[in-house]
């Protein structure tokens, strides 16, 4: 069973917190299975984004995965906040944690 959003949100926050970043929550989706994307500023003008992996991946089991959703490193502030503009017009429930690092960290890793 996959853990609710709003809970896997707070831990994810959390653990910005923990480790010395800046982690915001920018919108509230659905509690119970909301999308998630996480918006990583790099206080230099650029951002990534991730998102919810496409479904039927094998290797996620019944835990949450994400995928980089541009092909490079990072993408000018206003190319993310535009990608997030469409998906909100897509998805109403869908939740947006804004994390803050000009060292790239997100946290991800083991969801990756």
């Amino acid at each position: 069973m996959r853990l609710k959003s709003e809970l896997w949100v707070q831990a994810y926050i959390r653990t910005c917190q923990v480790n010395g970043v800046p982690a915001m929550l920018v919108r509230r989706g659905d509690a119970d299975a909301g999308a998630i994307y996480i918006k990583l500023a790099r206080l230099d003008g650029t951002a990534s984004l991730f998102g919810p992996a496409p479904a039927g991946r094998d290797d996620i089991g019944a835990g949450r995965a994400f995928v980089s959703l541009h092909a490079t490193a990072s993408i000018p502030d206003t190319d993310a906040e535009a990608l997030l503009a469409r998906q909100r017009k897509f998805d109403p429930d869908l939740w947006i944690v804004e994390v803050e690092d000009a060292l790239g960290r997100h946290f991800l890793d083991d969801w990756m």
